[in-house]
């Protein structure tokens, strides 16, 4: 059983929006792939439950690249739900009557774990680019040391999409002994050349606002917003299906009964995406758009093992379910079936779900009913088969 460690402190967030937060590395510093080592690090987390007594219960919910652990409660900032409210809560597919549910900032993140808008201790400052680049597989280290720090030593799951669905099979990868089981949604087991192009134009944009100051913006009172605006709005198309899109908004007019012959926002299509931008800045920090997108850029399973995907899954004892969806053509089907069969070639347990929508990546986090009976039905059977009470 991991212990706390004694010099482990938890305490409120540095940053009053945060809820819990914990300060690691006094049992030996974060080694990142780069080489860098952070010798404390602070990891800012929600849990949503009750963890039962031999701590069988605890499901790590991990968050895409825009999320944060803000998962099932009001958002401190925004006022709104949680990202994934709909997923979490008695009687939902992540029942917390059954389920101790824990969902963190992620390393690099701007809502309260150590990120480049921290203070860095050796100048008292904001990290800014002086932090280290980090990666998918940092990220996950952070989180078991995290995990350590409760006295967790096996997840009965580790789930997310996107980004989080990453997390998710890098978990299953790295620590098979800490998890019963993995769910790995809209994901990919390494980033597309499309995916990596869309996130440049986004830093592009960022580091292209005369307020970005080469990532040294605090030290001059500034925010990049308008850059941060144009990555978010790009990045935002992504994640909607082209019907999504046309059901919306098709070439509605905004507030207009025809077209202005300028550069305003005529159409609500536009409208819509300058609110998504002028919002996300509000709340996000410029700089860890650009760290977080790199690390999914780096992301590739398959190199870490030599080249095989079927290596990063040898002879894994936990059970997947993996879920894409029909309109995603951010992470599309073919990527998950990739992930499905190297771990078919190593007999893993496997499930795999394409569900039917034209919502498009977003679906994840919406009300598809045949998405959350997929989940439900996965978590159920694996529930039992861990010996988990039925709430």
């Amino acid at each position: 059983m991991a212990v706390a460690d004694p010099m482990e402190v938890s305490r409120s967030s540095p940053s009053a929006v945060s809820g819990q937060f914990v300060e690691l590395g006094a049992a030996g510093p974060l080694r990142l792939d780069s080489g860098t080592e952070l010798a404390a690090f602070g990891v800012a987390y929600q849990t949503y439950g009750t963890l039962n007594a031999d701590k069988s219960n605890a499901v790590l919910v991990c968050h895409a690249l825009t999320g944060d652990q803000h998962a099932a409660n009001d958002h401190p900032m925004t006022q709104k739900p949680g990202w994934w409210d709909i997923m979490i809560g008695p009687g939902r597919p992540l029942d917390t009557d059954r389920y101790f549910v824990i969902c963190a900032n992620v390393l690099g993140g701007c809502m309260g774990s150590t990120g480049p808008g921290e203070i860095n201790p050796e100048t008292g400052k904001p990290w800014g680019l002086a932090f280290p680049v980090i990666t998918i597989g940092d990220m996950v280290r952070a989180q078991a040391r995290l995990l350590d720090h409760l006295g967790i030593d096996q997840l009965f799951c580790v789930i997310g999409g996107s980004m989080g669905g990453m997390q998710a099979l890098q978990w299953a990868s790295a620590y098979p002994e800490r998890v019963f089981a993995s769910v790995p949604i809209a994901a990919a087991s390494r980033h597309s050349a499309q995916n990596i192009a869309f996130h440049e134009v986004g830093r592009q944009a960022i580091m292209a606002d005369r307020d970005w100051h080469g990532g040294a913006y605090h030290d001059h009172g500034t925010t990049p917003r308008a850059g941060l605006a144009v990555a978010r709005m790009a990045a935002h198309i992504t994640y909607l299906s082209e019907a999504a899109l046309r059901r919306k908004f098709g070439r509605k007019l905004q507030d207009r009964d025809r077209i202005t012959f300028g550069f305003d926002a005529d159409f609500q299509v536009e409208s819509y995406l300058r609110h998504q931008g002028m919002t996300f800045v509000d709340r996000f920090d410029a700089n860890s758009y650009l760290y977080i997108t790199r690390a999914m850029d780096y992301f590739d399973l398959a190199a870490e093992h030599g080249g095989s995907l079927a290596a990063a899954f040898h002879k894994t004892p936990v059970r997947f379910c993996a879920i894409s969806f029909t309109s995603d053509w951010l992470f599309p089907t073919s990527d998950s079936r990739e992930v499905v069969k190297a771990l078919n070639s190593e007999a893993a347990n496997v499930s795999f779900v394409e569900v039917d929508t034209d919502k498009g990546h977003d679906a994840f986090l919406l009300d598809e009913p045949e998405f959350h009976k997929t989940l439900v039905g996965f978590l159920n059977g694996a529930a039992d088969k861990r010996g988990l009470k039925k709430p």
